[in-house]
């Protein structure tokens, strides 16, 4: 900041000026840059820590040079501390507490204190309060004090009711107060509303007169017709009540606007209404006649009609458009609920569901052609879509008992064929007897198709065409039982229908319901199987037909649908193996060697088929049904180590692809299980026969790995084999009175150390050593306890602090022979 000047400024007359040193050159200097820094303090608030800031440097400067003029120009002001909350929030809390003082200091005195004065000073004192609380606001609002208007009438207000009580205790005590409060709050609305509107602001802006009446009288006006209804009528009534208040509420919230008012008609109205609809639906359901159906119904649409009131003139798009979604919906459902309402009493039994189905079906059309009503149209739709949701939902429970129902009776395997359909389900469940479930299932697929013309993009009609061929699936599936067909008759449909959906999944195209039409070929095909199990032949057949059927959808390579078909012949084949296994009197685990054949079948597939989509989930499924077949060998211990060492030849041989040579780890576990189920099948029960088989050729594999990379470390090339033998064979010698294993032990485990010495590999020499020295200490203990109960009590103490006086003596020495084994160790390998 220092500018020195090489010489001062020419005086006004002219003269020439004085030559004057460096020391007062800067110090001029620094005076003008002071008195700039005055002045853009004064100026500029915001700058002000800075500013000053450097102001206190040059100050100090000066001060070390010489005294400092005083320029004129005073500091800034400092800046006032900025309150945490806003004056007018103050102004309207201080307000309105106030206000809710007051108005419960009145009701204290009116409740209370009423008593203590006669019939004129009653009166006299709630008029006289009365009339002040109405008059106050208009002399306030001259002087601009809105707030304190606004919360005055609020005092008004609370006084009216007041009076209002007071009138019904001392004049009509005995009027019954229902009907009583239903006339005042009336009374009060239409009071309330023109003592807003001669104190209100008669335009939006800022606030030039009163703004809480409006809102507030549009608030009372909810109850009249309700309290009435209450009074005088019954339910419909009450209904009816509170749809005329909610239309009252709809014709206030489109006509007037007024500040508030919009609003709180908005919110009342949709109150109001959705209680009256409720209160309608509530009725339709339960409506003993038809008639009370009817009156309900009419309820029903007249709220309809409000709902599709509320959201018609709203605008086609933003915020207000996906409010007016709900208003929309509300109202085709009360139109649904109506119909079915009255269809209740024209359908018999369960078909009464059609109605609310052939209703929601209805809304579509109207739905298309009020497109320009966006909102309308998406409620509509919305309305529609989630009726037919609940429909299908209705009739799952029957759809599930179907297809599940004959998986109950599996004790009953082969049993017999039934006499019919509703007989294989094993249960009476009342829904399999109508055709209302098929009939709502076919219908909702009716409306599915139909809508999917009109929807133009590509996704959702495929969506829409899978959900049609899925409701059509499971309604072919319900048909037999609704029906009471024959068994083998249902049977036949079964299989029918499973083979059209596999041809229909095969001749469309893969963007349409090509994958929903497989899918549920497949699940159809299971649901055939499981009504097939209660005769041997139809069993069998029903799998040898499948099988060659889905064989050949999956045989052409490269179908979009291969790998479902695939999987499903291979999970056909491996239970048409079991089916001929118990056909023929084999045992299950006799038969699990058929399985693991088709198992075995299946990943010679899988591995042909590996560069296309199907590898593996057909090499999932051979899994899965070798899997099955060590399940069904484990009753016999020969049959399951043979399984077992099978599956580790098929796990072999796949670990021989590239891709897969994970596999070899599934091999040797398997193998090692198939030799230890037949050691115990063998009964044998020493440990070393279990775990010399896997530290051999653990041992082995270590080597070769340690070959191709000497980086390996000892831990993980042999520490596994190793400790899979030493550590069973230790617990077992501590645990065995014998001699002979700790004999064989210790040598064996000297051998590892020596081993691990020679070659200098930690994991052998701290595992031999390790067991080497528990087995010696196993041997030696019975004389150890011989010799500490011949000493006395307190030698054993002593010999303790006689060693920790050496060990704490000889510490560095130790540490030093610590560091020196851990140096030795870490040069092993």
């Amino acid at each position: 900041m220092d500018n020195p000047s090489p010489a001062a400024a020419p005086d006004p007359q002219g003269s020439p000026p004085a030559p004057v040193g460096p020391a007062e050159s800067e110090r001029a200097g620094l005076e003008n840059e002071l008195r700039q820094l005055d002045l853009a303090l004064a100026r500029v608030e915001g700058e002000r820590s800075r500013l000053l800031a450097l102001r206190g440097q040059l100050l100090e400067r000066l001060h070390r040079m010489g005294p400092v003029p005083a320029w004129g120009v005073p500091a800034a002001a400092p800046a006032r501390t900025r309150g945490e909350t806003q004056p007018p929030t103050v102004q309207n809390l201080l307000l309105g507490l106030g206000g809710v003082l007051l108005a419960i200091a009145v009701t204290a005195f009116t409740v209370v204190s009423w008593g203590h004065l006669g019939i004129g000073g009653r009166s006299a004192v709630l008029a006289a309060l009365t009339l002040a609380a109405l008059a106050a606001p208009a002399l306030l609002l001259r002087r601009s004090l809105t707030s304190t208007a606004e919360s005055v009438a609020c005092l008004a207000l609370v006084l009216l009711a007041l009076d209002a009580y007071a009138l019904h205790r001392v004049a009509l005590p005995g009027t019954d107060g229902t009907g009583y409060t239903a006339v005042v709050s009336g009374v009060l609305a239409a009071g309330w509303a023109a003592y807003g509107r001669w104190l209100g602001n008669p335009a939006p802006g800022p606030a030039t007169g009163l703004r809480l009446p409006s809102p507030v009288a549009v608030a009372l006006a909810q109850l009249p017709l309700p309290l009435w209804a209450v009074a005088e009528a019954g339910p419909f009534g009450l209904g009816a009540a509170l749809l005329g208040t909610a239309a009252l509420d709809l014709v206030l919230a489109r006509r007037f606007h007024a500040p508030g008012v919009r609003p709180v008609a908005a919110v009342s109205g949709a109150v109001t209404g959705g209680v009256g609809a409720l209160l309608a639906g509530a009725l339709s359901v339960t409506a003993p006649t038809a008639g009370t159906a009817v009156r309900a119904a009419g309820l029903l649409l007249v709220g309809a009609a409000l709902g599709l009131g509320a959201a018609w003139r709203r605008p086609s798009s933003g915020a207000g458009s996906r409010a007016a979604v709900c208003p929309a919906a509300a109202g085709g459902l009360c139109t649904v609920v109506a119909t079915g309402g009255v269809l209740r009493f024209v359908l018999p039994g369960q078909w009464a569901v059609l109605g609310p189905v052939l209703t929601a079906a209805l809304l579509l059309p109207a739905a298309r052609a009020l497109l320009r009503q966006r909102a309308v149209a998406v409620g509509l739709a919305g309305t529609a879509a989630a009726v037919h949701a609940a429909a299908v939902l209705w009739t799952l429970p029957v759809v599930a008992a179907v297809a599940l129902g004959p998986l109950g009776g599996l004790d009953r395997v082969w049993a017999g064929a039934p006499e019919g359909a509703r007989a294989a389900l094993g249960s009476g469940s009342p829904w399999a007897a109508t055709l209302a479930v098929p009939a709502v299932l076919a219908a909702v697929a009716a409306v599915a198709l139909g809508v999917r013309r009109a929807v133009p993009a590509e996704p959702r009609r495929a969506a829409l065409s899978g959900a049609a061929v899925a409701l059509l699936g499971a309604a072919g599936t319900v048909l037999p039982v609704a029906l009471d067909l024959p068994y083998p008759v249902a049977v036949a449909l079964l299989v029918a229908q499973a083979a059209v959906l596999l041809i229909a999944s095969a001749t469309l195209g893969c963007a349409t319901s090509a994958p929903a039409a497989l899918v549920c070929a497949v699940v159809t095909a299971l649901i055939a199987v499981g009504w097939g199990l209660a005769d041997e032949s139809v069993t069998l057949g029903l799998l040898g037909a499948l099988l060659v059927a889905l064989t050949a959808a999956a045989a052409p390579p490269g179908r979009p649908r291969q790998p479902v078909t695939a999987t499903a012949a291979v999970v056909c084949a491996a239970g048409l193996a079991v089916a001929l296994g118990a056909a023929t009197g084999l045992p299950a685990p006799r038969t699990a060697f058929a399985v693991l054949g088709v198992a075995g079948v299946a990943a010679s597939v899988a591995a042909r088929l590996r560069a296309l989509p199907a590898g593996l989930p057909v090499e999932c499924a051979a899994y899965g049904t070798a899997l099955l077949a060590v399940g069904l060998a484990v009753g016999d211990a020969p049959a399951l180590a043979s399984v077992l060492a099978l599956a580790g030849l098929l796990a072999a041989g796949t670990a021989l692809r590239p891709d897969r040579r994970a596999a070899a780890h599934a091999a040797a576990a398997l193998l090692v299980c198939a030799t230890w189920v037949r050691l115990a099948a063998y009964g044998v029960a020493t440990p070393e026969a279990y775990t010399l088989p896997v530290t051999v050729p653990a041992l082995a594999l270590g080597l070769l790995r340690r070959r191709r990379d000497p980086s390996v470390p000892s831990w993980a090339a042999y520490g596994p084999g190793l400790a899979a033998t030493l550590l069973p064979s230790l617990a077992a010698a501590w645990s065995d009175p014998h001699w002979l294993r700790p004999l064989l032990l210790g040598p064996a485990a000297l051998g590892v150390t020596l081993a691990g010495a020679r070659w200098r590999l930690r994991a052998p020499l701290l595992l031999g050593g390790t067991v080497l020295g528990l087995v010696a200490l196993h041997e030696l203990a019975p004389y150890i306890v011989q010799v500490v109960d011949a000493l006395p009590r307190w030698l054993p103490p002593a010999v303790a602090g006689l060693l920790l006086l050496a060990v704490g003596a000889t510490y560095e020495q130790r540490l030093r022979d610590a560091r020196r084994v851990r140096d030795t160790l870490g040069r092993m390998r």
